[in-house]
């Protein structure tokens, strides 16, 4: 193993007044977003509490009202004159970081903000029935107190369970369960024609079910899921382990903290319930494993308990960092705040909107009122400083096989050089049809470390900071890095989220997404003239009403691709 060669140094970047606007924008945060935040967390808040005091059964004949109402919004659709369907929330609420560019086509609302209501918490089932608009926040403080939770729990309180089933949703938990939508049970879907229908794996609709996650809410609208839950402990048990060495061998170091070499990926004494590794330099890592303990072990005496969830407490992947310094060691926090714990500080982005707001002096005087709402950031950028941060920063999560983990970890700090990095596994499973995302051909023949004969091990890397040309004040071209991160995913089997911003052209988007099952899909279930393609979605920039109407014209002429489906 060689150690990474040091990038070569660019030439100097000439400031202007964006980089002005950008490097003074925490005026507008502390003055203008938090407080606007605070009200809107607390109103949602209250709005849930006020869901809540419901009983289950006049929650869901709510929710079936308002599925009605979607129905007979959908018929008075004029195909001939309205544009396609959307939803009616604003563009920037969403929080993926790509632009919702497609709403400035002409285009037909159906108003989904009533779906935001968890329907029915099942214990004996053990199956939560939530709506889209339901939040991991949320559905954590309904569960976590049952010792039940969602086997996957998006890190971010505002991550919904819509995106998280159209898009993409992983946790620490992914190398067990699978991505979010590797963990729903049904979808409740109304389609083009205002039919609502139940998709499940083995029922008429199974096709419908397999090709649902990362279609971007692209074959119907959601209005329900039902999702599976998992018998969980009061405190997450977590060790801190830190490594140093090159990229290779902290590569090797994360993998083995949760796939034993030996291939058995499936014994529980051998695997951690929740895995992560942050990587903060090219020579140094923490990984990280985590154990559910009850709470009679958790507050035995000589055991750390920390509260990671206090307004005032030391930035999560700050405190991780320490192991640097002090070496392993081992703490209990409380497990819906060890969800949840790097909500405050998003990741390490916080650092970039508030410079100082890891400060122990705005912890505690200010910590209460983080984080600023991502849709409010948004909301207060403006085009220019938007168009700012696509060239001057990177959000981006790559997933690729684990094996390549070490190569992936060398490709970003050559062309990004960004850190801290966020690595955190998955299974991707073999399923009985093709869709958009799949393993590697064969991957079950290699017995790689972390696979198995029914789902292959892959990784999230997540680079999420300003690159290191920016802050040393050099040239960066952040769309030509985006572009070859895309290129480099594509060669190697990897796949880009598309909450992210896209360089992808059509013909890429399906060297990299596999379009069979979802094509067949669009045209079975009528999508085709009332859902935009999940491409033209995904699409970077304006979408013209005559280019999408074109788009579907062409798909719609196409002849139907055969569905694969996997080897026995």
């Amino acid at each position: 193993m060689t150690d990474v060669q040091a990038p070569p140094p660019r030439p100097k970047r000439k400031k202007n007044i964006m980089d002005l606007l950008v490097q003074f924008r925490w005026i507008v945060v502390i003055f203008v977003v938090l407080p606007l935040s605070f009200l809107y967390y607390f109103s949602i808040y209250l709005g849930d509490v006020r869901s809540e005091c419901k009983s289950y059964k006049q929650r869901q004949k709510e929710h079936d009202e308002n599925v009605k109402k979607v129905v007979k919004r959908l018929k008075e659709r004029n195909a001939s004159k309205d544009g396609l369907v959307c939803t009616a929330r604003k563009p920037w609420v969403a929080v993926g970081m790509r632009n919702v560019d497609y709403k400035r086509a002409r285009h037909f609302e159906v108003d989904l903000s009533p779906f935001r209501n968890v329907l029915n918490i099942d214990t004996e089932r053990m199956i939560a029935k939530v709506e889209p608009l339901v939040n991991m926040g949320q559905i954590s403080r309904v569960t976590v107190p049952l010792n039940v939770s969602l086997a996957v729990v998006a890190e971010l309180d505002d991550l919904t369970v819509g995106g998280l089933i159209n898009g993409y949703g992983i946790e620490g938990s992914s190398h067990i369960y699978g991505l979010f939508s590797d963990t729903v049970v049904s979808y409740e879907v109304v389609l083009a024609d205002g039919q609502v229908v139940r998709a499940t794996k083995d029922n008429e609709y199974s096709d419908l079910f397999y090709a649902i996650p990362w279609s971007q809410g692209t074959l119907g609208l959601l209005v329900s899921a039902e999702i599976k839950l998992i018998p969980i402990k009061e405190y997450m048990k977590l060790t801190y382990k830190p490594v140093v060495g090159n990229l290779k061998e902290i590569a090797q170091a994360y993998m083995d903290s949760f796939s034993p070499r030996d291939g058995d990926q499936d014994n529980h004494e051998k695997v951690p319930d929740f895995v992560e590794t942050m990587v903060y330099t090219p020579t140094e890592a923490v990984c990280m494993t985590g154990r559910y303990a009850s709470k009679e072990e958790a507050k035995k005496k000589g055991n750390v308990i920390n509260n990671v969830g206090w307004w005032f407490k030391t930035w999560f992947y700050q405190h991780a960092q320490t192991a640097l310094k002090k070496g392993e060691f081992v703490e209990y926090i409380p497990t819906r705040e060890y969800y949840h714990r790097h909500t405050r500080c998003l990741y390490w982005e916080g650092k970039l909107i508030l410079p100082f707001g890891d400060q122990w002096w705005f912890r505690f005087l200010f910590g209460w009122a983080m984080p600023p709402k991502v849709s409010l950031l948004k909301a207060t950028q403006g085009e220019y400083i938007r168009n700012y941060y696509h060239e001057n920063h990177v959000i981006q999560d790559m997933l690729v096989p684990l094996y390549k983990v070490g190569d992936a970890l060398e490709w970003v700090h050559r062309e990004m050089e960004v850190y801290p990095l966020w690595l955190c596994p998955h299974r991707l499973y073999r399923l009985p049809l093709k869709t958009m995302v799949y393993p590697e051909p064969g991957f079950e023949l290699q017995k790689r470390q972390g696979d198995t004969k029914y789902a292959q091990m892959y990784t999230d890397v997540g680079v999420y900071y300003a690159p290191g040309p920016i802050l040393r004040g050099e040239v960066f071209d952040g769309i030509e890095a985006v572009r070859k991160l895309e290129s480099w995913l594509i060669e190697n089997h990897g796949f880009q989220p598309q909450y992210a911003v896209s360089e992808l052209t059509e013909k890429n988007f399906w060297r990299m997404f596999d379009g069979s099952l979802y094509e067949n899909c669009r045209k079975k279930y009528r999508a085709i003239g009332t859902f935009m393609s999940v491409y033209y979605k995904s699409k970077k920039g304006k979408k013209t009403e005559k280019e999408v109407q074109e788009a579907e014209q062409e798909t719609a002429e196409v002849e139907t691709p055969e569905v694969d489906e996997p080897e026995d």
